[in-house]
């Protein structure tokens, strides 16, 4: 069996573990489930949901995409692979939450493989998590980040500190000068181990996310919110669409590649919200999250 057959079965099955987790946490959503195919090659899965008791939008896609050439968010890294013939396949869920104590979070997990103009094969995988609270809680953000550590420490002690710098680094807003949420892991480019290694570990990264995410929303879900509160959820997401749309290669990548745009922008919350010149008040739960939470921080170190 070639690497691209283990990683669609692997990939394949993690989607569906995904799905049931979710499906029994939330049984009451409204699922939308399509399967489409790409005139270039290939095509996916995707399950969308809304209107569930947990998850107000969200879902979990599956892809296998192949292409003549490398869209230019593919290559930036790697211009050695400009011109090169691809193949690229993931899973990408993103939940956003009906609770405003219930964070948005965000997986993906891919596997890429490339024929040089040399007509060299190359593959490689990547992903991370990384989750959004609007009401931060630290016992959530450190039980987050020992997961992640958990998670990589098998495959080197090294592995964390590097994907979660990297995270942070990634999901930054420059023009907001802070980041999205606390993080997680992301990493790109992994080959270390050789392809079951690295295999083994995008489905062990699959499988935290999907254990972490749901231990610290099963906690939060059924805390009293209000109107007030909804509305900075809303505020916040806004932040989320802007990084989606202005920096986020998996986005660049899905619509360079004349991908599903459906599919690609199923990871936009159902409402977002814009006020000119908003700044919380002092004191606040909302200051907190400013103060305290949209900046990189040692999670492991925290006293929770």
């Amino acid at each position: 069996m070639n690497e691209a057959t283990r990683a669609r079965e692997t990939l394949i099955a993690l989607h569906d573990r995904l799905i049931s987790s979710l499906l029994q946490k939330d049984p009451n959503l409204e699922v939308k489930e399509d399967e489409w195919k790409r005139k270039e090659g290939g095509g996916g899965k995707t399950w969308a949901v809304t209107n569930g008791d947990l998850i107000e939008k969200g879902g979990i896609n599956f892809s296998d995409v192949r292409g003549s050439k490398l869209p230019k968010a593919a290559t930036q890294n790697r211009p050695e692979l400009t011109g090169s013939t691809f193949r690229a396949m993931g899973v990408s869920v993103v939940f956003h939450p009906d609770n405003p104590h219930v964070p948005t979070a965000h997986a993906n997990v891919r596997y890429f493989e490339a024929i040089t103009p040399a007509n060299k094969k190359v593959w490689w995988f990547g992903g991370g998590f990384d989750m959004t609270p609007y009401y931060p809680v630290l016992e959530d953000a450190v039980s987050w980040h020992k997961a992640a550590r958990d998670t990589c420490e098998p495959y080197g002690s090294k592995l964390y500190p590097k994907f979660k710098e990297w995270c942070d680094q990634y999901f930054y807003l420059p023009h907001r000068k802070e980041t999205r949420g606390i993080g997680g892991i992301f990493f790109d480019d992994h080959t270390e181990g050789g392809f079951e290694q690295s295999l083994e570990f995008i489905n062990s990264v699959g499988n935290t996310f999907n254990d972490a995410y749901f231990k610290i929303a099963e906690k939060r879900r059924n805390k009293a919110f209000d109107h007030k509160q909804k509305s900075f959820q809303r505020y916040r997401r806004g932040r989320y669409v802007e990084f989606n749309l202005v920096y986020d290669r998996g986005t660049h990548f899905g619509l360079q590649s004349n991908g599903r745009t459906e599919s690609i922008l199923m990871s936009m919350p159902p409402t977002a919200e814009w006020a000119y010149d908003w700044s919380p008040e002092k004191g606040s739960e909302e200051y907190n999250l400013y103060l305290h939470y949209l900046k990189p921080r040692d999670w492991l170190n925290e006293t929770a």
